[in-house]
């Protein structure tokens, strides 16, 4: 087993709710089983799995060092299809793990950021089971391949008989609208640079953005704590949108409101005072307190206006499932949940009739890979999040080389007939 950290420096600071982050660390895998060597990437992404009031370097540093826990932990030898590898891992060993590692550090790292940790490992099994068998890792979530169907997974019968290939869409597209995130930091026009801004030949501003991308998708970075601000910035960046004829807009409320009457609130007065912009929302993402447990709030009143997405809610389908019936109809996927429980995730939202996105963590270079063809598989509702290009552009320059059109976005898409190989297509 082959463990690094790659680092990567952003050109721009990323806001996540209370934190700007402006570097990354991204785990990288190489994991021989079944008699291959796969690869697997993840953005060790601080700020959004792991809120507290530690310092944002020790939490970067311990979890790098759960990375080095799960390199010794993850087994040698493999004999099942990886969606059941691991399934076990993440039920029977993952959590225990843990505890263990917050017991000895004196630490209360959450699950979801052992997920993130996990998932680098997760994607590397599922990329060298296709390479064994000489195939897109894709054609093997199957009755073929796999050992168990759906049903023993979520100890369902309603699944008996199913797989995740039947959840694919028929027609695998090679090209997919790509969504731009507007940081709450970020300038929306050239008139607002300061002159402090980098001149490394990316663009700044919002607008800029959109004229040489050609965007059609912009996901909103809202505060989820200061409604006047939220409902201004969704205005001001609906304008934008309009005039330059943007097809779909999404607020993220990241995880900070407690009560859907603020979401409530402000979708109301957009549909009163700008219903142009109102239209263009298609959904809106995780305003809630991500554990779920602890927080089981009636978001009917929400979903009622515009579908509502679980994203840092959904660690797991049981999650999803919970969510659901909390009135929650969309469930936005990630890889950096690992590619085992992204897929079962997505499997029980499309017998559900939940809606799909599938969003990323910044994720560059080799990270993009199975996040994209997760989206093309599994169906969304609107295209593929990638922004990876906004913040740190030339970590995936030699990347680019090799799997022309999917890293660098034009005309509002990103490009995945590059994507051509066995496993994973790296």
């Amino acid at each position: 087993m082959k463990l690094d950290f790659i680092p990567v420096k952003m050109r721009l600071p990323l806001k996540f709710g209370a934190e700007t982050i402006d570097s990354i660390q991204i785990c990288h895998v190489e994991y021989p089983a079944y008699g291959a060597v796969g690869r697997g990437e993840t953005p060790l992404s601080v700020a959004w799995a792991w809120p507290s009031t530690l310092t944002f370097a020790l939490r970067e540093e311990l979890m790098c060092k759960f990375c080095q826990v799960l390199a010794e932990a993850y087994p040698a030898e493999v004999q099942q299809h990886p969606m059941t590898e691991g399934y076990k891992f993440l039920t029977e060993k993952l959590d225990a793990l843990l505890e263990k590692f917050n017991r000895q550090n004196n630490i209360d790292m959450p699950h979801l950021a052992a997920l993130i940790c996990a998932s680098a490992f997760d994607i590397a099994m599922h990329d060298a089971y296709g390479l064994a068998k000489g195939l897109p890792t894709y054609k093997t979530y199957n009755k073929e391949f796999m050992d168990h169907d759906l049903a023993w997974f979520y100890n369902d019968d309603a699944f008996k008989g199913l797989y995740p290939e039947d959840f694919f869409v028929k027609d695998v597209p090679s090209e997919l609208p790509v969504w731009h995130l507007v940081g709450g930091k970020d300038l929306l026009y050239e008139s607002e640079r300061t002159g402090n801004e980098p001149e490394d030949g990316y663009p700044v501003s919002l607008e800029k953005w959109i004229e040489r991308d050609g965007l059609k998708c912009l996901k909103i970075k809202l505060t989820g704590s200061d409604a006047e601000w939220d409902y201004n910035r969704v205005v001001a960046i609906g304008k934008i949108a309009l005039k330059y004829n943007v097809e779909a807009l999404s607020p993220d409320f990241n995880c900070l409101v407690k009560d859907p009457v603020y979401v409530n609130d402000i979708l109301d007065k957009l549909k009163a005072e700008y219903p142009a912009i109102y239209d263009l929302l298609i959904y809106v993402e995780q305003p809630f307190p991500y554990d779920l447990e602890a927080n089981q709030i009636d978001v009917h009143s929400c979903s009622e206006r515009k579908p509502l997405f679980m994203d840092e809610s959904a660690h797991d389908w049981k999650f999803v499932k919970m969510g659901n019936s909390l009135g929650w109809n969309g469930v936005a996927l990630k890889v950096c949940k690992t590619q085992t429980g992204a897929l079962l995730s997505a499997c029980w939202a499309k017998q559900h009739n939940m809606m799909l996105m599938v969003q990323d963590l910044t994720n560059p270079m080799l990270a993009t890979v199975p996040h994209v063809q997760l989206a093309a598989h599994i169906g969304t509702i609107k295209g593929v999040e990638c922004n990876a290009p906004q913040f740190y552009p030339a970590a995936s320059l030699d990347d680019e080389k090799l799997r022309p059109g999917l890293y660098e976005r034009r005309n509002g898409i990103v490009s995945l007939k590059a994507l051509t190989g066995n496993g994973f297509g790296y």
